[in-house]
């Protein structure tokens, strides 16, 4: 044999050997889904079934069953995971807590999940019992649960599964803010998310894991910020902005995947109306050569499977008097998508507001804030159940009545036009007050140029150093969304009705309801 000869058959061993060391991997993935166990309309609120029957619904656990086995068969290598925020959203996580989600997740057979913010909503023991019942592991690196017994021993950082035949490590990342936004407790404390990355990162890379995937309900900007400042992370699945990846839909809000280095970062949106399918292909030093994919978009012509479809109408049942009672009626639907009312005046923020502030307007209180990360839906136009109102206000939290001084208002709403940028839910809105905000001055610095308050059926100035009775709800008055100048007011009553009943029977007693915006809030 000549030696040309076995040079070449050396060099087409080596180039074999090179292309079965490239290891392809299709993430599949949720976030976000809020309870949505059943389909949703195009407002993101309940969707009749017929109006499901007639394809004009999305979503629900009996159409993703049917996605995941779909995606799974196109691939011969897979794991599905979850960006966090299972909880909260339906009455279904009202009445069942977290025993359902876990349920649904361990029947389509999840590898892992994060922490979302809205895990802590009923304390770390809720958390705690979703844990035990899946059968996956529950991840969070960016929090020190060392001092909570009920999470030290159970919630993990980082984990490492083995998905053919090569290991994939796997980090948990939350809000760093979440005990401002849940109920975490005293003993969980949340600390920066991109030191706390690149420390589980350099853990699993010096155990010779060299593919690892951030599962991350920090949001798109943050998931940025981590890309570009941590090195080893390979592909971050996100959450918590809701935020649509895609290269084919216009509402995208960037590329599926966005690239940032050599990081895929991906995000599919909430509530189950899509199904993330990322196509990534490894080198042997463990490098992204390619990473393709698209949201599947889980519409009507997703099939609903059976079993599932007949499991969630059973544990429907205990709900259904409650959320199918009529309750009021709009003239036109009524706009609460997050795009909107965490930026700028919205109608589903003045009817809360104005809805909050009806309520205890013989109290002496004048002034009504609601933070719109406390508003999960729009209402569509026609007749409105009490399950709609649910789904618009699903987080049980009760009327608060308090009383500060006009500088602690001013004070509010700049903290609450303070993360406009990141459309975040402190963003306020109000009744009994008009305010003017200026996007070109940096948070912070006084941002809010001009507070008027109503009097004698107009408008005056308000006087930072008078007192002022005011309305919100109690996850607001508690500090909730950064309101933290409030946990201090004088006169304090958290113990109101439920902001979803105040809603309800403001709706009731006004006819067709006549959904409006009035200019209260003015953006330079």
């Amino acid at each position: 044999m000549s030696a040309k000869l076995l040079t070449t058959i050396s060099a087409l061993a080596l180039s074999a050997s090179a292309a079965a060391a490239d290891y392809s991997l299709t993430i599949l993935h949720t976030n976000d889904f809020h309870a949505r166990f059943e389909p949703v309309s195009k407002y993101d609120s309940g969707c009749s079934e017929e109006d499901n029957t007639e394809g004009k619904c999305f979503g629900g656990s009996a159409r993703l069953v049917t996605a995941i086995a779909e995606a799974r068969a196109r691939s011969n290598n897979s794991i599905l995971v979850d960006g966090g925020d299972q909880f909260q959203g339906s009455l279904f996580y009202t009445y069942y807590k977290g025993k359902l989600a876990a349920e649904m997740m361990n029947k389509v057979g999840y590898d892992a999940m994060t922490v979302g913010n809205h895990e802590f909503d009923d304390g770390p023991e809720v958390l705690r019992g979703f844990m035990d019942a899946v059968n996956f592991p529950v991840l969070l690196s960016n929090a020190d649960v060392s001092g909570e017994e009920i999470l030290k021993d159970k919630l993990a950082k980082s984990t490492v599964i083995e998905r053919g035949g090569e290991k994939l490590g796997l980090i948990g990342l939350t809000p760093q803010d979440t005990d401002e936004l849940a109920s975490p407790g005293p003993n969980v404390i949340f600390t920066d998310p991109v030191g706390a990355v690149q420390s589980e990162v350099d853990k699993l890379t010096e155990m010779g894991v060299n593919k690892i995937i951030v599962l991350s309900h920090s949001g798109y900007g943050v998931d940025q910020k981590v890309a570009a400042e941590t090195t080893g992370v390979d592909v971050i699945v996100g959450g918590h902005t809701n935020t649509l990846l895609s290269n084919t839909n216009e509402r995208a809000q960037g590329p599926y995947p966005t690239m940032v280095g050599n990081t895929a970062i991906v995000q599919a949106y909430a509530y189950g109306k899509f199904l993330g399918e990322l196509n990534v292909t490894f080198n042997d030093a463990g490098e992204i050569t390619k990473a393709v994919g698209e949201p599947v978009s889980i519409d009507a012509a997703v099939a609903e499977d059976a079993d599932t479809k007949a499991r969630i109408a059973e544990a429907a049942v205990p709900l259904d008097e409650i959320r199918n009672k009529v309750v009021a009626e709009t003239a036109a639907a009524v706009e609460g998508d997050r795009t909107v009312c965490r930026v700028e005046e919205c109608s589903m923020g003045n009817l809360v507001a104005d809805a909050m502030l009806d309520r205890v307007k013989d109290q002496g209180i004048t002034i009504a804030i609601s933070n719109s990360g406390g508003l999960r839906a729009s209402i569509d136009q026609g007749e409105v159940t009490m399950g709609e109102v649910l789904s618009v206000l699903p987080f049980q939290n009760t009327l608060s009545t308090f009383q500060v001084s006009g500088q602690t208002v001013i004070d509010a709403l700049e903290n609450g036009v303070s993360q406009v940028e990141e459309v975040a839910g402190r963003f306020p809105q109000v009744a009994g007050l008009k305010y003017t905000w200026d996007s070109s001055i940096a948070a912070g610095e006084k941002r809010v140029t001009e507070v008027l308050v109503a009097k004698d059926g107009g408008f005056e100035p308000i006087d930072p150093a008078a007192t002022y009775g005011l309305v919100s709800n109690n996850y607001v008055r508690g500090g909730g969304d950064g309101y933290k100048m409030f946990r201090d007011a004088e006169n304090a009553y958290d113990f109101g009705p439920d902001v979803a009943d105040v809603l309800a029977e403001y709706l009731a007693k006004s006819g067709a309801y006549q959904p409006y915006t009035d200019g209260r809030i003015t953006r330079k």
